[in-house]
Protein backbone atom coordinates (compact mmCIF):
# COMPACT_ATOMS: atom_id res chain seq x y z
CA UNK A 1 0.00 0.00 0.00
CA UNK A 2 1.40 3.29 -0.97
CA UNK A 3 1.62 6.39 1.77
CA UNK A 4 -1.27 7.70 -0.17
CA UNK A 5 -3.85 4.95 0.86
CA UNK A 6 -1.61 4.51 4.49
CA UNK A 7 -2.70 8.56 4.52
CA UNK A 8 -6.32 7.75 3.66
CA UNK A 9 -6.56 5.09 6.71
CA UNK A 10 -4.87 7.41 8.89
CA UNK A 11 -7.36 10.01 7.88
CA UNK A 12 -10.21 7.49 7.41
CA UNK A 13 -10.43 4.11 8.96
CA UNK A 14 -8.07 4.66 12.01
CA UNK A 15 -9.79 8.00 13.56
CA UNK A 16 -11.36 5.60 16.24
CA UNK A 17 -8.52 3.99 17.48
CA UNK A 18 -6.61 7.60 17.80
CA UNK A 19 -9.40 8.44 19.73
CA UNK A 20 -9.43 5.74 22.28
CA UNK A 21 -5.43 6.68 22.68
CA UNK A 22 -6.22 10.10 23.72
CA UNK A 23 -9.70 9.22 25.87
CA UNK A 24 -7.42 6.49 27.41
CA UNK A 25 -3.52 8.19 27.85
CA UNK A 26 -3.47 8.95 31.40
CA UNK A 27 -0.13 7.51 32.30
CA UNK A 28 1.85 8.85 29.71
CA UNK A 29 3.66 7.08 26.99
CA UNK A 30 5.08 3.22 27.47
CA UNK A 31 8.18 2.57 29.56
CA UNK A 32 10.60 2.74 26.39
CA UNK A 33 9.65 6.31 25.97
CA UNK A 34 9.07 7.57 29.92
CA UNK A 35 12.45 9.48 29.84
CA UNK A 36 10.64 11.81 26.93
CA UNK A 37 7.95 12.97 28.77
CA UNK A 38 8.76 16.38 29.04
CA UNK A 39 11.55 18.02 26.82
CA UNK A 40 12.93 21.54 27.09
CA UNK A 41 15.53 23.53 25.15
CA UNK A 42 18.86 21.70 24.80
CA UNK A 43 17.02 18.11 25.29
CA UNK A 44 19.13 15.89 23.12
CA UNK A 45 17.33 13.37 20.92
CA UNK A 46 17.96 9.39 20.42
CA UNK A 47 20.70 9.30 17.62
CA UNK A 48 18.97 6.39 15.93
CA UNK A 49 15.04 8.16 16.33
CA UNK A 50 16.85 11.11 14.84
CA UNK A 51 19.01 9.22 11.87
CA UNK A 52 15.67 7.03 11.03
CA UNK A 53 13.51 10.39 10.82
CA UNK A 54 15.94 12.66 8.98
CA UNK A 55 16.33 9.46 6.41
CA UNK A 56 12.37 8.93 5.83
CA UNK A 57 11.39 12.14 5.67
CA UNK A 58 12.10 15.03 2.99
CA UNK A 59 12.23 18.81 4.08
CA UNK A 60 9.81 21.10 2.00
CA UNK A 61 7.92 24.57 2.46
CA UNK A 62 6.09 24.36 -0.74
CA UNK A 63 1.94 22.66 -1.18
CA UNK A 64 1.01 24.23 1.78
CA UNK A 65 -0.79 27.45 3.37
CA UNK A 66 2.92 28.71 5.29
CA UNK A 67 5.54 28.76 2.93
CA UNK A 68 7.89 30.29 6.06
CA UNK A 69 7.99 27.17 7.61
CA UNK A 70 10.21 24.14 6.79
CA UNK A 71 8.94 20.64 8.06
CA UNK A 72 10.07 17.56 8.11
CA UNK A 73 7.18 15.67 6.26
CA UNK A 74 6.76 12.14 4.50
CA UNK A 75 6.01 13.21 0.67
CA UNK A 76 5.98 11.50 -2.25
CA UNK A 77 9.77 11.25 -2.65
CA UNK A 78 9.99 9.40 0.85
CA UNK A 79 10.47 5.38 0.78
CA UNK A 80 7.39 5.40 2.84
CA UNK A 81 5.37 6.89 0.33
CA UNK A 82 5.48 3.39 -1.31
CA UNK A 83 6.49 0.96 1.57
CA UNK A 84 3.52 -1.26 3.72
CA UNK A 85 2.65 1.11 6.63
CA UNK A 86 3.42 -2.26 8.78
CA UNK A 87 7.11 -1.98 7.94
CA UNK A 88 6.74 1.52 9.99
CA UNK A 89 8.62 1.07 13.31
CA UNK A 90 6.87 3.01 15.61
CA UNK A 91 3.73 4.26 16.07
CA UNK A 92 1.30 5.69 13.21
CA UNK A 93 3.18 9.26 11.72
CA UNK A 94 0.02 11.33 12.02
CA UNK A 95 2.69 13.73 13.17
CA UNK A 96 4.29 13.68 9.28
CA UNK A 97 1.26 15.33 8.09
CA UNK A 98 0.52 18.85 7.67
CA UNK A 99 -3.24 18.10 7.72
CA UNK A 100 -5.07 21.52 6.64
CA UNK A 101 -6.53 22.95 10.18
CA UNK A 102 -2.79 23.18 11.39
CA UNK A 103 -2.37 24.97 8.20
CA UNK A 104 -5.18 27.51 8.79
CA UNK A 105 -4.32 28.18 12.53
CA UNK A 106 0.04 28.63 11.48
CA UNK A 107 -1.10 31.14 8.48
CA UNK A 108 -3.50 32.85 10.67
CA UNK A 109 -0.74 33.25 13.26
CA UNK A 110 1.98 34.53 10.85
CA UNK A 111 -0.54 36.96 9.62
CA UNK A 112 -2.03 38.23 12.74
CA UNK A 113 0.94 37.91 15.49
CA UNK A 114 -0.79 40.23 17.61
CA UNK A 115 -2.92 37.11 18.82
CA UNK A 116 0.00 36.01 20.40
CA UNK A 117 2.22 38.20 21.07
CA UNK A 118 3.48 38.44 24.35
CA UNK A 119 1.20 36.00 25.30
CA UNK A 120 1.28 32.05 26.50
CA UNK A 121 0.11 30.00 24.12
CA UNK A 122 -0.34 25.91 24.10
CA UNK A 123 -0.55 24.12 21.15
CA UNK A 124 -2.54 20.93 21.64
CA UNK A 125 -2.26 18.02 19.60
CA UNK A 126 0.62 19.76 18.13
CA UNK A 127 1.98 17.13 15.37
CA UNK A 128 4.72 18.49 13.26
CA UNK A 129 4.75 21.56 15.66
CA UNK A 130 4.09 24.32 12.68
CA UNK A 131 1.15 26.27 14.94
CA UNK A 132 4.10 26.10 17.75
CA UNK A 133 6.70 27.12 15.70
CA UNK A 134 4.31 30.44 13.96
CA UNK A 135 3.56 31.25 17.76
CA UNK A 136 7.34 31.20 18.47
CA UNK A 137 7.77 33.51 15.10
CA UNK A 138 5.13 35.77 15.88
CA UNK A 139 6.24 36.47 19.55
CA UNK A 140 4.65 34.33 21.68
CA UNK A 141 6.26 35.29 25.15
CA UNK A 142 5.79 31.14 26.41
CA UNK A 143 4.64 28.42 24.33
CA UNK A 144 4.22 24.38 25.25
CA UNK A 145 3.97 21.91 22.53
CA UNK A 146 1.87 19.00 23.74
CA UNK A 147 1.08 15.40 21.59
CA UNK A 148 0.54 12.07 22.88
CA UNK A 149 3.18 10.38 20.76
CA UNK A 150 6.95 10.60 21.74
CA UNK A 151 8.14 10.54 17.91
CA UNK A 152 6.10 13.88 17.33
CA UNK A 153 8.07 15.21 19.78
CA UNK A 154 11.30 14.43 18.53
CA UNK A 155 10.22 15.48 15.02
CA UNK A 156 9.05 19.16 16.39
CA UNK A 157 12.45 19.27 17.99
CA UNK A 158 14.51 18.70 14.57
CA UNK A 159 11.51 21.03 13.22
CA UNK A 160 12.59 23.78 15.22
CA UNK A 161 16.24 23.09 14.56
CA UNK A 162 14.89 23.52 10.86
CA UNK A 163 13.63 27.29 11.12
CA UNK A 164 17.01 28.12 13.61
CA UNK A 165 14.73 28.53 16.51
CA UNK A 166 15.34 27.13 19.84
CA UNK A 167 12.95 24.25 20.89
CA UNK A 168 10.46 25.18 22.63
CA UNK A 169 8.74 23.08 26.06
CA UNK A 170 6.87 19.74 24.38
CA UNK A 171 4.58 17.51 26.90
CA UNK A 172 4.02 13.79 25.65
CA UNK A 173 1.06 12.96 27.58
CA UNK A 174 -2.90 13.76 27.55
CA UNK A 175 -3.61 16.66 28.91
CA UNK A 176 -6.88 16.60 27.84
CA UNK A 177 -9.34 16.43 31.23
CA UNK A 178 -6.22 17.23 33.39
CA UNK A 179 -6.98 20.86 35.53
CA UNK A 180 -7.34 23.74 33.31
CA UNK A 181 -3.49 25.16 32.42
CA UNK A 182 -3.76 28.95 33.07
CA UNK A 183 -2.74 30.00 29.41
CA UNK A 184 -3.89 32.88 27.61
CA UNK A 185 -4.19 31.03 24.05
CA UNK A 186 -4.84 27.87 23.27
CA UNK A 187 -4.85 25.85 19.99
CA UNK A 188 -6.01 23.00 18.52
CA UNK A 189 -5.74 22.02 14.38
CA UNK A 190 -7.78 18.73 13.09
CA UNK A 191 -8.92 17.45 16.79
CA UNK A 192 -12.42 17.08 16.25
CA UNK A 193 -12.02 13.15 14.57
CA UNK A 194 -13.54 11.52 17.24
CA UNK A 195 -17.19 11.84 18.73
CA UNK A 196 -15.94 10.97 22.34
CA UNK A 197 -12.63 12.89 21.75
CA UNK A 198 -14.26 16.03 21.01
CA UNK A 199 -17.06 15.94 24.00
CA UNK A 200 -13.87 16.19 26.21
CA UNK A 201 -11.96 18.79 24.24
CA UNK A 202 -15.50 20.60 24.44
CA UNK A 203 -15.94 20.24 28.32
CA UNK A 204 -12.25 20.84 29.01
CA UNK A 205 -11.95 24.04 26.92
CA UNK A 206 -14.68 25.31 28.52
CA UNK A 207 -12.90 24.88 31.65
CA UNK A 208 -10.14 26.81 30.39
CA UNK A 209 -12.27 29.76 29.24
CA UNK A 210 -14.28 29.92 32.58
CA UNK A 211 -11.32 29.26 34.89
CA UNK A 212 -8.55 31.22 32.97
CA UNK A 213 -10.55 33.41 30.54
CA UNK A 214 -8.57 31.58 27.80
CA UNK A 215 -8.73 32.39 24.17
CA UNK A 216 -9.44 29.50 21.88
CA UNK A 217 -8.69 28.74 18.25
CA UNK A 218 -9.54 25.94 16.46
CA UNK A 219 -8.55 25.03 12.89
CA UNK A 220 -10.76 22.46 11.28
CA UNK A 221 -11.12 21.68 6.79
CA UNK A 222 -15.01 21.50 7.62
CA UNK A 223 -14.90 17.67 8.01
CA UNK A 224 -18.49 15.79 9.34
CA UNK A 225 -17.66 15.43 12.74
CA UNK A 226 -16.91 18.63 13.43
CA UNK A 227 -19.82 20.27 12.07
CA UNK A 228 -22.15 18.12 13.07
CA UNK A 229 -20.47 18.36 17.11
CA UNK A 230 -22.84 20.62 18.83
CA UNK A 231 -19.30 22.37 19.68
CA UNK A 232 -20.01 24.29 16.04
CA UNK A 233 -22.86 26.02 17.25
CA UNK A 234 -20.41 28.14 20.06
CA UNK A 235 -18.04 28.78 17.45
CA UNK A 236 -16.94 32.40 15.54
CA UNK A 237 -15.93 31.98 11.68
CA UNK A 238 -12.08 34.25 12.40
CA UNK A 239 -10.49 33.18 8.35
CA UNK A 240 -11.51 30.96 5.59
CA UNK A 241 -8.38 29.81 3.38
CA UNK A 242 -8.25 28.29 0.26
CA UNK A 243 -5.85 25.36 0.52
CA UNK A 244 -2.79 25.22 -2.24
CA UNK A 245 -3.24 22.28 -4.58
CA UNK A 246 -0.97 20.09 -3.46
CA UNK A 247 -2.62 20.02 -0.24
CA UNK A 248 -6.39 19.48 -1.84
CA UNK A 249 -5.07 16.95 -3.54
CA UNK A 250 -4.08 15.20 -0.57
CA UNK A 251 -6.90 15.44 1.32
CA UNK A 252 -9.69 14.13 -0.69
CA UNK A 253 -11.47 17.01 -1.84
CA UNK A 254 -10.96 19.51 0.61
CA UNK A 255 -10.93 23.42 -0.57
CA UNK A 256 -10.40 25.68 2.22
CA UNK A 257 -9.71 25.70 5.88
CA UNK A 258 -11.34 27.81 8.77
CA UNK A 259 -10.07 29.00 12.15
CA UNK A 260 -12.92 29.46 14.65
CA UNK A 261 -12.70 31.20 17.66
CA UNK A 262 -14.35 29.12 20.47
CA UNK A 263 -16.89 31.16 22.63
CA UNK A 264 -19.10 29.31 24.29
CA UNK A 265 -21.94 30.45 26.42
CA UNK A 266 -22.00 31.66 30.31
CA UNK A 267 -24.26 29.85 30.79
CA UNK A 268 -23.44 26.49 29.51
CA UNK A 269 -22.92 24.32 32.38
CA UNK A 270 -19.30 22.96 33.57
CA UNK A 271 -20.12 19.07 33.99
Amino acid sequence: MAFRGWKRLLLLGRQNALGKVWRSRRGGPSLRWKRCCHWSAGKSLDPEVRAFLEENTEVTNSGHLTPEIRLRLLTPRCRFWREKPDLWPYGDPFWAIYWPGGQALSRYILDNPRVVKGRSVLDLGSGCGATAIAAVMSGASQVLANDIDPIAGMAMILNCELNHLNPFPITIKNIINSEAGNWDVIVLGDMFYDEQLADGLHHWLQKCIRIHQTEVLIGDPGRHQFLSHSIHSQLHKVIEYSLPEYTRQENYGLTSSIVWSYQPSNSLEDS
